[in-house]
């Protein structure tokens, strides 16, 4: 197969879907698939409005037209609804190049944290995107049903996994969290509103809140929360590290489709605190004992207080998370990536 994929994000950033990306690309090529990427490194590009750490490609229509001219794929795969993004789909409607897209960000809901638009505003905008899209691929089967209820379909299953390597519990104690007050709470991610830091912050439990990543609120959120430790943006076995040294990871987001810390927090072997909300719910469950309540034991707490899920967690065998996180690998999801494509109608390019 000849694969093209075309991404808005894209390393520096240091986020799921990059991550989930990169990952997918790598298994790819392992089984013997041609693949092209177009993503802004290829561009001149401007500051993301409100968050500048993430640069979007400038009129990148001719880059992508000469970039997939050249390659001729059999497919194009659309990750992101940023300009490139829509270049290519304009480019693979033209000449006729099958699609097909992913939902991996809320974004009605991510401009509606940012703006005063309502999300109903911008779901219109999502449905023209997807349509046209032989497959739109999502994380979580809750999120599918969402997107066809909403008119965004035919959706495949999608979901993420991580690297057993890095992320596993014998793991030795970072430093940076040797010394600190017990229990530690940490949370890692992107710092910026949508992502609900403060709920967190502000949450009344004793211990030490540990906070990894970076974004436009880090700055704002150190100065009104001085008694949390921002460490910024940490990766591979340093984090794998950082991870294993808390007691409880804590995850207050309630935009996110999916979560990808989640799974790399419980293959360390840390339980999990959050609200019942999409995303938590697939993977946590309602119960804590998973999205179908079929495990033994629970690993992860989700409340509507988040200060009770946080305690609720704290109680759980670290044992029972890190065998449930070793169940995502993802090797099963490059073969999902593989069969959501070969749904689209190109069994016989796809055949590995």
């Amino acid at each position: 197969m000849r694969l093209a994929i075309a991404t808005d994000a894209w390393a520096p950033q240091v986020n799921g879907v990059v991550r989930t990306l990169t990952e997918t690309i790598t298994h790819l090529k392992a089984r013997g698939h041609t693949v092209e990427v177009v993503a802004p490194d290829r561009f001149t590009t401007i500051p993301c409005p409100g968050y500048p750490e993430i640069r979007l490609a400038l009129a990148p229509r001719f880059g992508v037209r000469k970039a997939l001219g050249s390659f001729r794929p059999d497919i194009v795969h659309i990750s992101t609804e940023g300009p490139i993004g829509w270049s290519a789909r304009a480019w693979c409607i033209k000449h006729k190049v099958p699609f097909t897209t992913a939902f991996h960000t809320r974004f009605p809901e991510y401009v509606a944290a940012r703006t005063r638009l309502s999300p109903d505003f911008i779901w219109p905008i999502m449905r023209t995107f997807h349509r046209g899209s032989r497959a739109v691929l999502t994380a979580t089967q809750s999120l599918r049903n969402e997107l066809e209820s909403r008119g965004i379909q035919p959706t495949q299953l999608w979901s993420r996994g991580i690297d057993h390597a890095v992320f596993h519990p014998d793991q030795p104690t970072h430093p940076s969290l040797k010394h600190l007050t017990t229990p530690i709470m940490l949370s890692v991610g992107r710092v910026a509103v949508e992502k609900n830091l403060e709920a967190f912050l502000d949450a009344d439990v004793p211990g030490t809140k540990v906070i990894v990543g970076d974004g436009p609120a880090r700055a704002h959120l150190q100065v009104r929360y001085p008694d949390a430790l921002f460490l910024g943006t940490r990766q591979g076995a340093e984090l794998a590290s950082i991870y294993a040294s808390a007691d409880v990871f804590v995850f207050p987001s309630k935009t996110d489709t999916f979560g990808l810390v989640m799974l790399e927090a419980l293959a360390t072997g840390v339980p999990v605190a959050g609200y019942p909300v999409q995303g938590p719910l697939d993977i946590i469950g309602t119960e804590g004992r998973g999205p179908h309540s079929t495990l033994d034991r629970a690993i992860g707490c989700l409340k509507p207080d988040l200060a009770e899920a946080i305690n609720g967690a704290l109680s759980l065998g670290r044992a029972d998370a890190a065998n449930y996180g070793a169940q995502f690998c993802w090797d099963k999801c490059t073969s999902q990536f593989v069969n959501g494509i070969t749904k689209a109608g190109l069994s016989g390019a796809l055949a590995a």
